[in-house]
């Protein structure tokens, strides 16, 4: 029996309806994956197959030891611009990651490689929005074929306290103003609803009709308005808030929804991932986002989660709250005879990487110039009441 329980058995998934079935032992593994991240739920993933996945492109590598799931890899096959797989979830997932039983990560990294070893004959493994310190880097640290790794998105986290624990971070002008503006919100009577299981459909659907609204004539992100965007979300969304993976919070005046925003977890994380609000707030001079960081902080702080991730992005607005900068990485992983593919890809990368990273870096040091004069417009005006002088940034 002792050596029944030391068995590895590697198997390559590429029937959606297996993986389907894999549902409670996959939540299991990634309950005993301390860097699991929302995106890597069952709910989620399975949900993006049915709005996203092609036919036989499936390719998910499961390794085992003694019949429990110790490892997982989710990913798909893309022949586009050259044959690589890639993992489930897409774009619009903002952490992309493999699932390793932590009892158990030596012994299921080395059945991982050897099942990905076989998968990816004839393919480069492309990793994307990797996180520091994911189960997917302890991959890329034991991988004995070619390997490359580059840089992805930014990333901005909060330690996982309440609004008034992270005020008091803050330079005293900007906690002044935060507080005040939190005071106004709280002066309208906004009330918060947490919307049940069998409500979620219909408020994702009123969701993403705020959401259009919110962003008409100023860039919306067209994937958010496609019919199968709707569908994925609602689903995974559901399922999610029933294994309390996910909350959606309506925000109502005086008896209609103004707000409705949803926020993804994990063990150890917690981010809001997609909000829409009704354009007469700005008339009312409502700061939505500082609302919904309070909401998602007493949530994260609530649930006794250790990160409120403010997800992909570095807008201003965001940087008022001094978070922590994480960078995505991007890993590269391929057989020792496909180390030529792996470069040109690395190379390919990286040119995007160079020619998106220098309007990237225009458009932050923009962005974060705006949010210190903005804190500089501030101090000026405490200074003036209180006969002070400012000095300009």
């Amino acid at each position: 029996m002792a050596g029944e329980r030391t068995v590895i058995s590697v198997r390559l998934c590429r029937d959606p309806r297996d993986f389907a079935g894999l549902r409670p032992e996959w939540e299991a593994l990634q309950r005993r994956c301390a860097t699991a991240t929302p995106f890597q739920s069952h709910a989620w993933l399975l949900s993006w197959w049915l709005s996203y996945g092609r036919g036989g492109r499936l390719r998910v590598v499961l390794v085992r030891r003694g019949g429990r799931l110790v490892a997982a890899a989710p990913l798909m096959l893309v022949h586009r611009p050259m044959p690589l797989l890639v993992p489930m979830g897409g774009q619009i997932s903002d952490f992309g990651d493999i699932l390793v039983d932590d009892e158990h990560a030596e012994i299921a990294i080395t059945g991982l490689e050897r099942g990905l070893h076989r998968a990816a004959r004839h393919a480069v493994i492309e990793l994307r929005e990797v996180r520091p310190g994911a189960a997917a880097q302890r991959l890329y640290e034991a991988w004995t074929g070619a390997r490359r790794r580059l840089t992805d998105s930014v990333c901005l986290e909060l330690p996982a306290v309440p609004v008034e624990e992270l005020v008091k971070r803050l330079p005293t002008v900007r906690a002044q103003r935060l507080q005040a503006e939190l005071r106004e919100i709280d002066a309208l009577k906004i009330e918060s609803y947490a919307v049940p299981e069998h409500e979620v459909p219909a408020a994702v659907d009123h969701l993403l009709r705020l959401h259009e609204l919110q962003w008409r004539g100023r860039g919306v992100a067209q994937e958010h308005l496609k019919p199968r965007f709707a569908e994925h979300l609602a689903r995974a969304t559901q399922r999610m808030v029933r294994a309390g993976e996910a909350a959606l919070t309506e925000f109502r005046l005086d008896g209609e929804v103004v707000v409705a925003n949803v926020a993804l977890q994990s063990g150890y994380l917690t981010g809001g991932y997609l909000h829409g609000a009704h354009p007469g707030l700005w008339e009312k001079k409502v700061d939505v986002a500082t609302m919904l960081l309070r909401h998602d902080a007493e949530l994260a702080a609530r649930t006794g989660r250790q990160v409120l991730s403010l997800l992909r992005g570095d807008e201003a607005y965001k940087s008022h709250w001094r978070p922590r900068a994480v960078i995505n990485q991007r890993l590269l992983l391929a057989r020792s005879g496909l180390e030529p593919a792996l470069r040109l890809r690395a190379a390919q990368a990286g040119r995007r990487e160079r020619a998106a990273g220098g309007v990237d870096t225009r458009f932050r040091d923009a962005r974060w110039r705006r949010a210190r004069l903005d804190d500089w417009r501030a101090a000026r005006a405490a200074d003036v009441r209180g006969g002070g002088d400012a000095a300009r940034p």
